[in-house]
């Protein structure tokens, strides 16, 4: 955001956020039908489909949130593709979120983590809400329907870190359980 920002291409990021509504859908088609491509490394070790994911979200929940563009943008439809393609592979794997959070729930991001970005962004000489209240509670009620999925995916896949994603757990952490499709656990009564 920051880039195109200085660059002078900031309106420019609606088609943006449309590309990873697009590659959202698609995410999730590919990595429910093949359970096996969310552990499928990149060759450059600092990277990882599910730390994309998180970055993609998390910009759009901060331009949705916290940039003052005076009409609301296509983010949204961004961040719900997403949520909904996280939460899917999570059902793959039966790890817990709750389907119907509310805004007010709990987030692995701190306000203060927050306010640094806030920072970097006024610092930048982006456009802000005037209210950093209202944008605090805005992010917050957009990350808190992909807050447990995507950081629990990113511990299982062991993805590389990343701020906001693999560097934290989630709030209400309980290590995500992986199902082990055609291995059943032999009782003794069976042997």
């Amino acid at each position: 955001m920051l880039r195109h920002h200085r660059i002078g291409w900031l309106d420019d990021l609606d088609e943006y956020w449309l590309t990873w509504e697009r590659w959202f859908i698609e995410l999730e088609e590919a990595h429910t039908s093949y359970p096996a491509l969310n552990f499928l490394r990149s060759p450059q070790s600092e990277r990882s489909w599910i730390t994309a994911a998180g970055t993609a979200l998390d910009a759009a929940a901060l331009m949705a949130s916290t940039v003052d563009r005076g009409e609301p943008g296509p983010q949204g439809v961004s961040i719900r593709a997403g949520y909904i393609a996280l939460r899917r592979i999570a059902d793959f794997f039966d790890i817990a979120y709750d389907p119907d959070s509310s805004p007010t729930d709990p987030i692995s991001i701190s306000r203060s983590e927050f306010d640094d970005a806030w920072e970097q962004l006024a610092a930048s000489g982006v456009p802000l809400i005037s209210d950093q209240d209202q944008a605090w509670r805005d992010f917050a009620g957009w990350r808190v329907n992909y807050d447990t999925v995507l950081l629990s995916l990113a511990e299982i896949t062991m993805a590389p870190y990343a701020p906001w994603t693999a560097d934290r757990s989630p709030v209400d952490h309980q290590r995500p359980k992986v199902r082990r499709f055609g291995m059943r656990r032999r009782t003794r009564a069976e042997d």
